[in-house]
């Protein structure tokens, strides 16, 4: 009896002991960092602050002006109809005007601008008059405007004085004959403007787009 103990002691592997359990272990708690809350918070609220900017920045960049819409100075001005027109023609009394036809979708008349621009504050004595083809196409067609950019040169009495179409290849043309018809002089009589054509007629039904002229 005492030989089997002897040998199941011997065979039998020894009791595990037993670890003091450790302190607070099962009731670990761990408080949230109130500092990780904030940037969550601000991280979900991201996207939203986003999509404010965009608008934002959306609503600024409508607010700008047009290319179209800015203006070098007093003596540049729009005209919107016929017969605005006719009465700036009739107003400018003897000063040479410089009428620029143009359309909002005319590459060449955008790259022109600023040059055009730069010449009307070089000449505060020359009225600039600015006539946009989509808006006045009847009045358009009836002065042979059939490319873009083109301009007219009328002075007082003497009408007419000369019509071209430019590009920004080919601004000496403009300087050119501000040279020639700005010069010192009075007309007789009052102004002619267009002369004989009739821009209040009634306009035919089909029109043929104009066309841009190559820079």
């Amino acid at each position: 009896m005492a030989d089997a103990c002897f040998r199941l002691s011997l065979v039998a592997p020894p009791p595990t002991p037993r670890l003091p359990p450790l302190p607070h272990s099962p009731r670990l708690k761990v408080s949230p960092d109130p500092r990780l809350g904030a940037a969550s918070a601000a991280l979900a609220f991201l996207p939203m602050r986003l999509a404010r900017f965009k608008v934002h920045a959306v609503v600024a960049e409508d607010e700008r002006p047009k290319w179209w819409e800015k203006s070098a100075g007093p003596n540049m001005i729009d005209v919107h109809s016929t017969e605005e027109f006719i009465h700036a023609l009739s107003e400018a009394g003897d000063k040479l005007v410089i009428v620029e036809f143009y359309g909002t979708w005319c590459a060449s008349c955008r790259a022109l601008y600023p040059k055009l621009c730069r010449t009307v504050e070089e000449h505060p004595g020359i009225l600039f008059i600015k006539v946009n083809f989509d808006e006045n196409k009847p009045m358009c067609k009836r002065l042979n405007v059939r490319v873009l950019p083109y301009f007219h040169f009328y002075r007082g009495a003497d009408g007419l004085l000369e019509s071209f179409s430019c590009s920004l290849a080919k601004f000496q043309k403009i300087k050119d004959a501000i040279a020639m018809h700005n010069t010192d002089r009075c007309s007789i009589g009052p102004p002619t403007g267009v002369g004989d054509i009739d821009l209040l007629e009634t306009s035919p039904s089909q029109e043929k787009p104009a066309e841009a002229a190559s820079r």
